[in-house]
């Protein structure tokens, strides 16, 4: 007797899909719809074809912000990862001081990014910030404001106090998967603390670090209310990335279809990148394991 199938449960799901689509789906339908044709209001689009993608791939203002994008991308996660390395490695494995640790770790991450922005931008002012009036009394010039360096250094060190929590978090759980019997053995064989982390821990730690590396680059690549908040984008553009680059396309100016088709083409960049990284790191894990 054959059994008929029951996919009346699919049903239960028909919310979610339909949520997803109202909430994801449409809305992107509809910058897909801004991208292709130009708009003066009152509802009335006028076809552009590709003209608005054309214009953005030989921008120099999107060169320029992309630029400035991947540059901080780089330098955030050439230093948040190896410093969430280096926390997770040196924070108590057991006992009050272990939880004690992961519950400072966690504080940070727990502040909304406009108040992590507005926290830094009063800490870093001369005359009532603690940072900004600490360098002006050692004779440091300091100015956010105004200098471009100290604007990126700024930012830049804002987003490693912020996320650096995330990286030595999930660094953290990876070392708690190593079984005991892994250090014994190094014991016995009188391995250097060097090998013990190049041969037992980094290894235990690829999974999560590849998670945390995924995480902090698609985050820092789409990074808008922190800076936004600091510096405005300034001085100039130098700290104008490719997130505030868009707002002021879209808000500002209210050039609909060259900003629909710079986030459309934003989007594809974000999810190539993540790809190639995901693909890459998985062969080199799969090479290894063999």
């Amino acid at each position: 007797m054959e059994k008929t199938q029951n996919n009346r449960a699919w049903f239960l799901v028909l919310p979610v899909l339909v949520l997803v689509a109202f909430s994801a789906v449409i809305p992107l339908m509809t910058v897909v719809n801004y991208s292709v044709n130009d708009t003066f209001g009152n509802n009335e689009f006028f076809w552009a074809g590709l003209d608005w993608f054309d214009e953005a791939v030989h921008s120099d203002r999107i060169h320029g912000a992309l630029l400035r994008q991947a540059m901080f991308s780089v330098i955030i996660l050439a230093i948040e990862v190896p410093l969430g390395i280096f926390v997770a490695l040196n924070m108590p494995k057991k006992g009050f001081w272990s939880s004690f640790c992961l519950v400072v770790m966690a504080l940070p991450l727990l502040i909304p990014f406009n108040v992590v922005g507005t926290i830094w931008q009063i800490f870093g002012r001369g005359d009532i910030g603690l940072l900004g009036h600490t360098l002006a009394a050692i004779g440091i010039d300091y100015n956010y404001t105004s200098d471009p360096f100290d604007a990126w250094a700024t930012v830049v060190v804002m987003d490693v106090w912020h996320w650096t929590s995330l990286v030595a978090l999930l660094a953290y759980a990876g070392l708690q998967s190593i079984p005991q019997a892994y250090y014994q053995a190094a014991r016995i064989d009188q391995a250097s603390r060097w090998a013990v982390f190049r041969y037992i821990e980094l290894p235990k730690m690829k999974g999560v670090l590849l998670i945390a590396v995924l995480l902090r680059f698609m985050d820092s690549f789409m990074i808008y209310t922190e800076p936004f908040v600091v510096t405005g984008g300034g001085p100039g553009n130098s700290t104008t990335f490719l997130s505030i680059d868009l707002v002021k396309m879209a808000v500002g100016q209210f050039d609909l279809g060259p900003a629909a088709a710079f986030s459309i083409m934003y989007f594809l960049v974000i999810l190539l990148v993540s790809w190639v990284f995901y693909t890459v790191m998985t062969n080199l894990d799969r090479q290894e394991a063999k």
